[in-house]
């Protein structure tokens, strides 16, 4: 994989991450009523989740890339179109308040916060739909698959795991900043031009 790819991936990867998105928020909420420490068997279980669904995506786009060039290079631009049409959505979103968690003794166990992270990874179908548009712009069909989808998910994962522990360590500030509707329209938005910007920049890599 050429360096100047890899490092659009992790500039795209950084700021896609950085969304606060049901995961970041379940780790910030957590890492507010728990702590850091606490909060890594939850990171655990979100990480597992997102990774059961790379799996899944990750095997579909080998078989695809197999299968047709031709076909592969559809699935690139529909993905693109899906990075952008992610950014309007995000953009147009009404900001929702932050709500406290009120958590008794059986939920501070370390595989029942495991578990909540796991299966609010699990809970959103369109992670599926992302790894799929996501993982396409940067991959060459000439070149070998393994390699390169290897590249791309041990990225992510670092990528992903650093921003889990950022969201649960600073958790207690950020969400007193994020608790205001105003603040979360800026946010909102602020992630749905990453979004579009992306999309259009991707497209028009994969036209050249």
């Amino acid at each position: 994989m050429p360096l100047k790819t890899w490092l659009l991936f992790v500039t795209t990867v950084f700021f896609v991450s950085a969304t606060p998105g049901p995961n970041m928020l379940l780790a910030m909420t957590h890492g507010i009523h728990h702590g850091v420490r606490r909060t890594v068997a939850t990171c655990l279980g979100l990480m597992c989740g997102l990774g059961l669904i790379m799996v899944c995506s990750v095997a579909g786009l080998g078989v695809l890339l197999a299968a047709s060039e031709r076909l592969f290079s559809i699935v690139k631009y529909a993905g693109a179109a899906y990075l952008i049409y992610l950014g309007v959505k995000t953009w147009r979103a009404i900001p929702r308040q932050l709500q406290a968690m009120t958590e008794d003794g059986h939920r501070h166990k370390p595989w029942t916060m495991f578990r909540a992270g796991f299966w609010v990874a699990l809970s959103n179908p369109k992670a599926f739909i992302f790894f799929a548009a996501l993982f396409p712009q940067f991959m060459d069909a000439k070149l070998s698959q393994g390699p390169q989808l290897a590249i791309l998910s041990i990225t992510f994962f670092i990528i992903e795991a650093c921003w889990q522990f950022i969201y649960a360590s600073g958790g207690a500030r950020l969400a007193g900043w994020l608790n205001t509707a105003r603040r979360l329209k800026l946010v909102n938005q602020l992630s749905g031009g990453a979004f579009v910007g992306a999309g259009l920049v991707l497209s028009a890599i994969s036209r050249s």
